[in-house]
């Protein structure tokens, strides 16, 4: 069982990022924008978390610097898109490789240097069940702060009057802003919510989960498998974070698959979690395929299943909205 709690506490962490990233997009794309710039932001926010950390000798003011940097560049896309109505994807797309470029070229200077990092928390209490200690216990408070942030998005997005104006601009912005709802202001918020999360993400890895800054940094290409998860996750906060503790589980269990099995190359347990993840990925989603969809209608028991794991996007996931041209 220590075995066990120990395998678990190292999903969690490895999960924390993953869980914020995945947590802040989904929170943007809810209101109808796709960050496409999550994989640059990542590296930008763990570069200038550890920078800053650095500079003050203090890791929470390096994890608030990496919020505002995961919100300032949303805030580009968001300015350009949903004011400016350039295309999302383009903006994404080179916002990702200007901020990766950036993050290299800026963090330089603190390649391999020694700098704080958010260390662990106690949880009092905890000691007396060793168990929950091992799993909790003597965790990253990055892992505290995603369990909660699980909790706490899914609360506002569905049972508050704002989560409920979120979901709204998502679905139908004209409808939105036929009862009043300020659309554009809206996503606009959504935008900036979501980059701080993907900031404090990055921060999670330079500051807590491999701390330190370097190139490979540990999060490259992480900000690519959270869009996968938000798929994977239908665009609902609870079922995102299983989807990143699952692709956490895959990469934790390669650690201890490359004892079992020492003859095979550990490179392939490190890239087997992400091939994996893709395949998931289609596996949720066949149930959209036409052959697929005949097969339900001849067998209707088969419904069932395809029903357990629903994906089904903001309907206006992607569209631009000009209040000019009227409802």
């Amino acid at each position: 069982m220590q075995e066990f709690a120990l395998i678990m506490a190292g999903i969690l962490l490895a999960g924390a990022p993953l869980v914020l990233a995945t947590l802040g997009e989904t929170i943007t794309e809810k209101a109808g924008v796709i960050n496409l710039s999550l994989d640059g932001t990542m590296l930008l926010a763990a570069m200038a978390s550890f920078a800053l950390a650095s500079a003050t000798g203090s890791a929470w003011t390096g994890a608030l610097g990496g919020m505002a940097v995961g919100a300032a560049v949303a805030s580009v896309l968001g300015l350009t898109n949903i004011y400016l109505g350039q295309s999302q994807l383009a903006v994404g797309f080179i916002l990702t490789l200007l901020t990766r470029d950036l993050a290299y070229f800026l963090g330089h200077s603190y390649s391999r240097q020694p700098g704080p990092s958010l260390g662990y928390w106690g949880i009092p209490g905890l000691s007396e069940t060793p168990l929950l200690d091992l799993l909790l216990g003597r965790q990253s408070p990055v892992v505290s702060i995603s369990l909660a942030a699980i909790a706490l998005c899914w609360w506002w997005m569905y049972k508050t009057n704002a989560g409920m104006r979120l979901r709204a601009v998502g679905e139908s912005p004209r409808a939105a802003f036929g009862r009043g709802i300020r659309v554009r202001f809206s996503r606009l918020m959504a935008c900036l919510a979501g980059g701080a999360l993907v900031g404090l993400a990055g921060a999670a890895y330079s500051l807590a989960v491999k701390p330190g800054w370097g190139r490979p940094q540990g999060c490259e290409g992480a900000g690519w498998i959270a869009l996968a998860i938000v798929i994977f996750g239908g665009w609902h906060p609870v079922r995102a974070a299983i989807g990143a503790y699952f692709f956490a589980a895959l990469q934790v269990s390669g650690i201890y698959l490359q004892d079992i099995f020492p003859s095979i190359p550990a490179q392939v347990f490190q890239v087997a979690p992400f091939p994996m993840m893709i395949v998931t990925l289609l596996a949720v989603n066949l149930g959209r395929v036409g052959f697929v969809q005949d097969l339900m209608r001849r067998y209707p028991f088969l419904k069932r299943f395809s029903g357990s794991w629903p994906i089904t996007a903001p309907a206006a996931l992607g569209q631009d909205f000009d209040p000019k041209k009227g409802l």
